[in-house]
């Protein structure tokens, strides 16, 4: 028993650890070494073996350093193991110190810090390295200098694309045509960023009036000779009507009377100074197809008939409720003159359609009755009771404008007899006519007013009244 305990301590040892691979490894350095020898003695070096000797060497080097350091790194683990179950204490200085250690405690590496010192918890680099003093970037977001002066922040807005733009300024047109207040629409366009597509709301604009009344025709003329010099300028206008004559095929099978409207947006455009006066010249001899011909001739002769450049207020007729009041009372009379002398019922309905005011009827009605009332003869009357008749019974003149037409004549009747003395009997004849032909209801026609007769009993009686 003596001699085996005598035999272990005389053995190798590693600070009581007994390494396997200490013993493979000089096995390995022993035979390479023979091997080298043997190379030296025969003194056969070529090239090639001298190089694969050197980079045995360096290999064999760094083996030996990786060696050192994982048996390091093992005696110094395995002691920590052991003092740690020695002591139990995790407030110890050496607990403490092996947590906040930086060394590599997988047993692996040689035992150097991480990141050479540089890493960790509030560590801006290795001990003794000095940054260079960096100038400050404007274009930094955090970049704040007491000498940058004031600060200036700006909305910025994307620019639409062409699906965006379409549906963006349609709903814009849209609400104008309800509205008509071109400041509205310029205040609405200066808040987007159209870019290059700005002609573009000149031509989807006019799209949208080709499809509507010529109410909305108007007001798109007025859009445009507002905006212009504003939003628009000639040459957005110019790519816009260019635009549009290119497209002519499409837009007549919608409306096949774009080429003539188109036409008389051009000339309106052109009188209203949105349009350069050089519009129409560029297209002489160049234009190969019909549609745009047409449209182009249409506007060449809308302005040859000025013998002066005047806006021409009345290209797309005289309708609608942004008309003065008393314009549309001229053209209400000037109809039912025409109507008299032509006697043409569908003329007639045609003219009243295209005023488009719906709730201004009950002023034809009036007119109607009060001429009726000043003409001689029963011509006039029955002429006006046909007239009435049909606007009835296509719905063009509804119960309410009826009424209130009548009312207004039976209100003014008094002083309309001053100036006719059967007024009240050429009413009462007019108001059976209209009931009898179920023009106006029972009801209105009890109200008509009636004036009564004073008869005398005879001369002989003083002239005292019959009661």
């Amino acid at each position: 028993m003596a001699t085996e305990i005598e035999a272990w301590t005389t053995g190798p040892q590693n600070d009581g650890v007994f390494s396997l691979e200490q013993g493979k490894g000089e096995e390995d350095e022993s035979y390479g070494s023979d091997d080298l020898n043997e190379l030296e003695v025969n003194g056969n070096w070529t090239p090639q073996e001298k190089a694969l000797h050197e980079a045995r060497l360096k290999a064999k080097a760094k083996r030996r350093l990786r060696k050192s350091s994982s048996r390091d790194s093992n005696r110094e683990s395995i002691s920590d193991s052991v003092s740690g179950e020695l002591s139990t204490d995790p407030h110890s200085p050496k607990s403490k110190n092996a947590v906040n250690d930086r060394k590599s405690r997988t047993g692996k590496g040689r035992g150097l810090p991480k990141k050479g010192g540089a890493g960790g918890k509030g560590v801006w680099g290795a001990a003794g390295m000095v940054y260079e003093v960096e100038e400050p970037d404007a274009k930094d977001p955090n970049y704040d200098e007491s000498s940058q002066g004031d600060t200036i922040y700006a909305t910025v807005v994307p620019e639409l694309d062409e699906r965006e733009l379409e549906k963006t300024i349609n709903p814009i047109v849209q609400e104008y045509f309800e509205h008509g207040d071109t400041k509205e629409v310029e205040m609405l366009l200066r808040e987007l960023n159209l870019g290059h597509h700005k002609y573009e709301f000149s031509s989807l604009a006019v799209s949208l009036s080709l499809e509507g009344k010529a109410s909305h025709r108007e007001l798109t003329s007025r859009l445009l000779s507002d905006l212009s010099g504003k939003v628009l300028s000639e040459k957005d206008m110019s790519r816009a009507f260019d635009k549009m004559l290119k497209e002519l095929p499409d837009l007549i099978l919608d409306t096949p009377e774009a080429p003539q409207m188109l036409g008389q947006f051009i000339a309106r455009a052109i009188a209203d100074h949105a349009l350069p006066m050089s519009f129409l010249d560029c297209y002489k001899g160049k234009v190969d197809c019909d549609h745009a011909r047409a449209a182009l001739d249409r506007a060449s002769v809308l302005l040859s008939m000025k013998t002066k450049i005047m806006r021409l207020d009345n290209v797309w007729g005289v309708g609608g409720g942004q008309r003065p009041v008393k314009h549309l009372i001229k053209e209400m009379n000037l109809l039912l003159k025409e109507y008299l002398v032509s006697g043409e019922l569908s003329e007639a309905e045609h003219c009243l359609r295209d005023l488009e005011v719906p709730h201004f009827h009950h002023e034809l009605v009036y007119e109607a009755v009060v001429m009726a009332l000043e003409s001689t003869g029963d011509t006039a009357l029955q002429m006006m009771v046909k007239l009435l008749k049909a606007f009835w019974q296509t719905g063009l003149i509804t119960l309410d404008q009826m009424n209130r037409g009548f009312q207004r004549v039976y209100d003014e009747l008094a002083e309309i007899s001053l100036d006719v003395p059967h007024a009240h009997s050429i009413m009462e004849t007019f108001v059976d006519l209209c009931y009898q032909d179920s023009v106006i209801t029972k009801q209105l026609r009890d109200s008509c007013p009636t004036r009564g007769r004073k008869r005398f009993v005879s001369e002989g009686d003083g002239g005292l009244v019959k009661s």
